[in-house]
């Protein structure tokens, strides 16, 4: 089991989804957690090296000006292959997971009751 530090983006424009997420992380004192709530912070922040970005798929709900988190999930790919982005959304489309995974994405995580034991499990909790 590996005790290297996770350094994991969560970037969500859902303040109170990203908040209890952050929190559900920070419960492993190995995991540290910043939140983002536009995908072009987090672009802004790649110099940080995250391990992880946790990246929702419609980012631009709230601003539609914002770039989606498939725009964002590009261009963290464009910038490090290696970052595993694990999308999230509440949408439960099986087209729209797999597009994810198509272009990069690790996992794509619905938005249940279940998300974060998912996450748990993809991060290797």
């Amino acid at each position: 089991m590996s005790t290297k530090q996770k350094n994991i983006f969560i970037v969500d424009d859902d303040a109170l989804t990203a908040q209890m997420l952050s929190d559900h992380l920070e419960e492993n004192p190995r995991n540290k957690v910043s939140i983002f709530s536009t995908g072009e912070e987090c672009i802004k922040n790649l110099h940080q090296n995250p391990d992880v970005v946790i990246l929702d798929y419609l980012l631009n709900s709230v601003d539609t000006s914002a770039s989606d988190g498939l725009q964002i999930l590009h261009q963290i790919k464009k910038w490090d292959t290696s970052i595993m982005v694990i999308m999230m959304s509440a949408q439960d489309d099986y087209g729209k997971a797999l597009q994810t995974i198509v272009e990069g994405a690790t996992e794509y995580v619905v938005k249940d009751n279940n998300a974060f034991e998912r996450i748990d499990v993809i991060l290797g909790k």
